[in-house]
């Protein structure tokens, strides 16, 4: 059977696009759902842990979700070029689908500030990747007012059709479980646009008898980039985890109505929260993520020490049900992944030598 793109999967609950628009597609969505039961284990014994591995998309993120629908409406209406900032995923994808659709391409990003493995992509698609000396705030104000001013589709999260095309997610997660959301879902924030994309996603299929329930949402910033947390811009973010370095985020106040709505915890963790569970998530699932897929797995770790999930009502058997949104793929960082690992061992060509740094057991002893 041929995989199906998300317009064509959900054209019904995306009326942005038209019937017989000239879809824009890499067959994105789809991605898979996978029980998480080593972590699980060590976060708290009543949460039933499954990750929405969006790392699977065409172009290795999320982003590709909302991207084939704007690149879609960008072509429809005669655009020649797309545009965004970016701190990696987004020029990533934007890219893909520009290259699909048969148009021109330009990505403002953070000199310095964005990892190889999505500098690369968006290098090889052929987009025109412009370096500013500034961050990713700079370089969305400077988008704006380009795109404004001349005949260039932004295709950035503040871009509405972007969420349009995010929000699938949601109903690919009530789908898989049966018209039923989870008790939480968590994801990490940047700039802010996944948690708003999920929430809208998941009172639509509500709204229209798909789904029974609404979850309750968690998002987590890291510590130096937490302008939620901290109620104001942080004009200069810091963290490793380089896609959610956002002082000031597009969608802010959506985000914050998301949390109210659900219930939900936008919260903030370190870098070593981050890093730690990057690590344990690679090698307790096989599942490989960049960095900030991780701050929600951390933000996860965290509320569970604090007695968060003691209390919480169980709505699965005796189990609480919880979706974590990976949002990339380990490759897209693969430096920090270099980083984060043991160094490879140097040994001798010989059966003894390679033994004896398995560990396994001594040469001698055979």
């Amino acid at each position: 059977m041929l995989r199906q793109g998300i317009i064509e999967r959900y054209g019904e609950y995306l009326p942005c696009v038209p019937e017989g628009a000239g879809i824009i597609s890499l067959s994105e969505g789809s991605t898979p759902l996978l029980r998480a039961h080593n972590i699980e284990s060590r976060i708290h014994p009543r949460i039933e842990l499954w990750l929405k591995y969006e790392g699977l998309n065409p172009s290795g993120s999320f982003k590709d979700r909302g991207m084939t629908v704007a690149v879609t409406l960008a072509v429809r209406e005669g655009h020649k070029a797309v545009m965004c900032a970016s701190t990696g995923n987004t020029s990533a994808s934007a890219a893909a689908y520009a290259a699909r659709a048969g148009i021109e391409c330009v990505v403002l990003i953070p000199k310095g500030r964005i990892a190889k493995g999505k500098l690369a992509q968006s290098m090889i698609h052929g987009a025109r990747v412009l370096q500013i000396d500034g961050n990713f705030d700079m370089a969305l104000e400077l988008t704006r007012s380009i795109t404004n001013n001349h005949a260039i589709a932004l295709v950035n999260s503040i871009n509405p059709h972007r969420l349009e095309g995010q929000k699938t997610g949601a109903f690919e997660i009530a789908d898989d479980f049966g018209g039923v959301a989870p008790d939480f879902h968590v994801l990490p924030v940047g700039n802010a646009g996944n948690i708003t994309a999920y929430w809208m996603g998941y009172k639509e299929y509500k709204e229209a008898g798909k789904s029974k329930n609404l979850p309750r949402m968690l998002g987590f910033q890291a510590a130096g980039a937490a302008p939620i947390v901290l109620g104001k811009p942080v004009d200069d973010p810091q963290t490793f985890a380089t896609a959610i370095r956002i002082g000031n985020p597009a969608s802010w106040q959506k985000a914050l109505d998301a949390r109210d709505e659900s219930n939900g915890v936008i919260g903030m963790v370190t870098d070593r929260q981050i890093k730690r569970a990057y690590r344990t998530l690679a090698a307790a699932e096989g599942v490989f993520v960049e960095p900030a897929s991780a701050a929600g797995i951390a933000g996860l770790f965290k509320l569970a020490q604090s007695g968060f999930f003691d209390n919480v009502e169980q709505f699965h058997g005796d189990k609480i049900r919880v979706v974590a949104v990976l949002t990339g793929h380990g490759l897209k960082d693969p430096g920090n992944a270099v980083e984060a690992s043991e160094e490879a061992i140097s040994v001798e060509a010989t059966e003894d030598a390679i033994l004896d740094a398995m560990q396994l057991y001594h040469p001698s002893e055979t």
